[in-house]
């Protein structure tokens, strides 16, 4: 443990920062779950709204930093290719 103020502060926003992050990871995750999960059910607008979220949680995390811009490039073109099977 540090013993300089401004270390611990360091401490303690890192984790803050850590924490945050597990939490947006986590989000997104469930929301490609959930879709991969409308997907198996063949329900075709359920299929295609769980895709909507999908596509907007991908770009927010875009904005956030969470992704890179490639990698969410290529999540979208898998799921818009898993919904255009499903037709």
């Amino acid at each position: 443990m540090p013993n300089i103020k401004s270390s611990k502060k360091d401490v303690l926003s890192s984790k803050i920062a850590y924490e945050k992050n597990k939490a947006n990871k986590s989000a997104l995750k469930t929301v490609l779950k959930k879709y991969d999960a409308a997907l198996v059910s063949g329900d075709k607008a359920a299929a295609q709204a769980a895709y909507t979220a999908a596509v907007k949680a991908v770009d927010q995390a875009v904005n956030k930093g969470r992704l890179h811009k490639n990698n969410a490039a290529r999540k979208k073109s898998s799921l818009t290719l898993k919904l255009n099977k499903l037709a």
